[in-house]
């Protein structure tokens, strides 16, 4: 089995902020696969499904994004899911809105979500699908901007990003994580 986690923070109030591009990524998988609606358990809502003939949970965590660790290795543990079957969606400041950068491990870059994770899991070798949000050009605006909704003006390229996500997921549990990145970067370019 695989685990897809979006990151982001729980309630209506967040649902557009920049920093939940990671649960707005989960449910446009979810809705263009069919997954079923998403249940409560491990600290998260979750649904199960597949996706290129492999089992996949989706994973929201409903801690607030400084304790996702809490939700991921919940639902890790439950199913046994190692780090390297774990894809985890978030935002990413240091990347151009509606870019993706794919990686395994590495640091976490001040990402609270991330740091939570690592703690919990006890490694930072799982996979990260980097969505960027592009930075607001100061670090003492960055709170702010994360949790500020994306524009009017973002909602085209935001839009086009999430649906090449979800129409590329597959490739993702098909050990295929460069080819997701071409993919998902192809499909946006006019």
């Amino acid at each position: 089995m695989w685990m897809f986690v979006g990151l982001g923070n729980p309630g209506v109030s967040y649902g557009n902020n920049r920093h939940n591009i990671g649960f707005m990524a989960v449910d446009t998988i979810a809705a263009r696969w069919s997954f079923p609606g998403f249940r409560q358990k491990f600290k998260g809502l979750f649904s199960e499904g597949a996706l290129g003939g492999e089992r996949v949970l989706l994973l929201k965590p409903q801690t607030f994004m400084n304790l996702s660790g809490e939700s991921v290795a919940s639902a890790a543990r439950f199913y046994k899911i190692d780090p390297s079957r774990i894809f985890v969606f978030h935002d990413e400041l240091d990347l151009q809105p509606g870019k993706v950068r794919v990686k395994t491990g590495g640091g976490n870059a001040g990402h609270n979500g991330l740091k939570s994770i690592d703690a919990h899991l006890g490694t930072p070798d799982y996979g990260r699908i980097r969505l960027g949000i592009g930075h607001p050009g100061d670090r003492d605006r960055v709170h702010g901007y994360v949790l500020s909704d994306f524009s009017k003006a973002d909602e085209v390229w935001l839009r086009a990003l999430l649906d090449a996500l979800a129409d590329h997921a597959p490739l993702l549990t098909q050990g295929k994580s460069n080819d997701f990145m071409t993919r998902v970067a192809e499909s946006r370019t006019p």
